[in-house]
């Protein structure tokens, strides 16, 4: 074998090594994005779970406020489902955005609830509503925290899939760019959900 063929298989297995590595990396880097949205997962499955719960106990007392009750339901089963679209595939930027849209609404309707919540003395002394209502603001707070490693477990994946000379492998076997989970452009919608009782 001459030096030429030695130089060319050696320069070969260091690109096969790279090629590997690269996948590897990609693979690994779009896995923590699944690992981080499942994180996210089980703090809304919280707190869809507490929704119904504090609709309920808002019900006995504010019976006329049947439509805001109504649309905060409304507005968590549309979130539960595109939360159950998104879990399947947490790096697809439509399902992704489509569980951004309905975490805006829900969060829309569940203020327009606290407003009804303060306008009844009663409802708002209720020692039931007052700990749903604290597990609530801790689920939220829990849910601000994993977003932000979603987001940035998100930001090293398309990082990696965008950078040369990685991306070449991104573009060969399909690593398309990850959404990232982001507050609405209002300032009134990025607003928390604020609860006070």
């Amino acid at each position: 074998m001459s030096s030429v063929q030695i130089v060319s298989l050696i320069v070969l297995a260091l690109l096969v090594l790279w090629a590997v590595s690269a996948y590897n990396r990609l693979v690994r880097l779009r896995n923590t994005i699944a690992n981080s949205f499942a994180q996210i997962d089980v703090q809304l499955k919280r707190r869809y779970d507490l929704i119904p719960n504090l609709v309920d106990v808002a019900r006995k007392y504010a019976a006329h406020e049947r439509e805001t009750l109504e649309a905060v339901t409304a507005a968590r089963n549309q979130a539960k489902a595109a939360a159950d679209t998104a879990r399947g595939r947490p790096a697809a930027a439509g399902a992704v955005t489509g569980l951004a849209m309905a975490e805006q609404a829900l969060s829309g309707a569940m203020s327009r609830l606290m407003a009804v919540v303060e306008a009844y003395p009663e409802l708002k002394a209720d020692q039931t509503l007052r700990e749903l209502s604290e597990e609530l603001t801790s689920t939220e707070n829990k849910i601000g925290f994993a977003r932000q490693v979603f987001n940035d477990s998100t930001l090293d994946y398309n990082n990696a899939a965008q950078q040369f000379p990685t991306n070449i492998m991104a573009g060969v076997f399909g690593f398309r760019e990850a959404a990232m989970l982001q507050a609405t452009t209002s300032d009134a919608e990025r607003a928390p959900v604020r609860v006070q009782l």
